[in-house]
């Protein structure tokens, strides 16, 4: 992986970063020792979904956050193709309107909520200068594939539409999520385009889902002992897709599909110690060989879930200061 480099248009190769500037090195160790702390949990598969949530969810919500300020946060419920959808919108201080990032939190499609991602919303608010909206979209197991999708869709289009009741500009809109919730991102990005619209400033896609497949030499090589596990993402992927097929649809493995020429631009965050690395970083190949401007950077001593652990270590906030002067620059474009 080349340092520092971007693409515009350029080969796949061109897009790569690593955060040290660094081919080797070990795990975190303040990373390493909570990983080691935490109680081991019996697989997923095994336990109700409401107690694979309470114990996954009380996790993250017990680590350190960083508690940026903002100006204000609000609750509010939108429609949705399924009922309301909870939203949580994060205003910046200073005068608006301001540009929107639609944020979807990660946890497999299974877990995570509004307040599990509270602390990344909060620190990219103050950071962006960027009007936040989190969206807490139906998940599964109670709501197959594509439920989570429509309802993203459904805030973004919101967003673009409304704006301005929120103090936000629509005209200058971003995605972001974080595992699954990069995934959503992702398809989110790729339906938009092909159902003409709105148009998205960046789509920001940290350690995201891109393929229904479980072979990667990262999934092997990191498939236990790193925090997500090969046998939680299988579980994940099993309660998410109402049948095997739905792998294969490209909104829901956005890697397989045929031309994602005409994309927005895309920021993509992985992680050394992570199953879901590989593909990733294969999907930022892919957009790179499209021509979407693209920059992928590898962070080196961190594992998956690093985004909420800025709190703990200078990497995993490096990641979210990456992420926030990517917006800034998407959105003076």
């Amino acid at each position: 992986m080349s340092q520092g480099a971007r693409s515009e248009g350029q080969g796949p190769e061109d897009c790569f970063a690593t955060f040290p500037a660094t081919q080797v090195i070990p795990l975190h160790v303040k990373i390493r020792a909570m990983l080691d702390a935490e109680p081991a949990t019996p697989p997923p598969d095994t336990l109700p979904v409401a107690q694979v949530r309470a114990l996954r969810e009380g996790m993250m919500l017990r680590r350190p956050k960083l508690d940026e300020l903002v100006a204000r946060v609000e609750d509010r419920t939108i429609p949705g193709p399924g009922g309301g959808i909870p939203i949580r919108i994060y205003t910046p201080h200073g005068s608006g309107p301001h540009p929107v990032l639609v944020s979807f939190h990660g946890g497999g499609w299974v877990l995570g909520n509004l307040d599990t991602h509270d602390g990344v919303c909060r620190s990219l608010c103050h950071r962006s200068g960027g009007l936040i909206v989190g969206v807490d979209y139906r998940r599964s197991p109670e709501h197959k594939f594509p439920a989570a999708l429509e309802d993203c869709s459904a805030a973004v289009r919101w967003c673009a539409e409304r704006a301005a009741e929120i103090g936000g500009d629509g005209t200058r809109l971003a995605v972001a999520g974080d595992s699954a919730g990069g995934n959503l991102a992702a398809a989110l990005a790729l339906a938009l385009r092909d159902q003409g619209g709105p148009r998205l400033a960046l789509q920001v896609l940290i350690y995201p889902v891109t393929h229904y497949a479980f072979d990667t030499a990262s999934y092997h090589r990191f498939a236990t002992d790193y925090g997500l596990t090969r046998e939680s993402m299988w579980y994940f992927w099993k309660s998410y897709l109402a049948s095997p097929t739905d792998g294969g649809n490209p909104y829901a493995s956005p890697l397989l599909a045929r031309d994602l020429g005409g994309l927005p631009p895309a920021l993509v965050l992985t992680a050394q110690y992570d199953v879901l690395r590989d593909e990733g970083e294969a999907y930022a190949a892919r957009l790179a060989q499209a021509g979407v401007s693209v920059r992928c950077t590898r962070y080196l001593d961190l594992n998956h879930g690093f985004i909420q652990l800025a709190a703990l270590c200078e990497s995993a906030d490096r990641g979210v200061q990456e992420i926030a002067d990517a917006l800034r620059v998407a959105w003076d474009r």
